[in-house]
């Protein structure tokens, strides 16, 4: 069943204590490890960052790309159309006239 056991008493140690810069004096060298720290996290932020800017502006550029892509597809197709009705007119005025007149 369940571990009858008490629980482990927590270690006092101090390295994972929690320290307010501003009400604490600290030293030098702590506020230079303290900064070097936060630089690290900064980084490792900003490449995650990076990463995804360059993802997201390739995808909206390939949506962009593409609906410049059939547009112009979709203009040529019109001009095609455009001239088989043009040459259909042509042919059916140009063609034997049947019919009474």
């Amino acid at each position: 069943m369940a571990d009858k056991t008490p629980p482990k008493q927590p270690n006092n140690a101090p390295f994972a204590t929690r320290i307010d810069p501003i009400k604490e004096g600290l030293s030098r060298e702590q506020v230079h490890f303290i900064r070097q720290v936060e630089l690290e996290q900064w980084k490792k932020k900003a490449q995650k960052l990076r990463t995804r800017n360059v993802v997201t502006g390739l995808a909206i550029g390939a949506l962009v790309m593409g609906i410049y892509g059939y547009t112009f597809y979709s203009v040529s197709q019109e001009r095609i159309m455009d001239e088989i009705d043009e040459e259909a007119k042509r042919a059916r005025m140009q063609g034997p006239k049947t019919g009474a007149n």
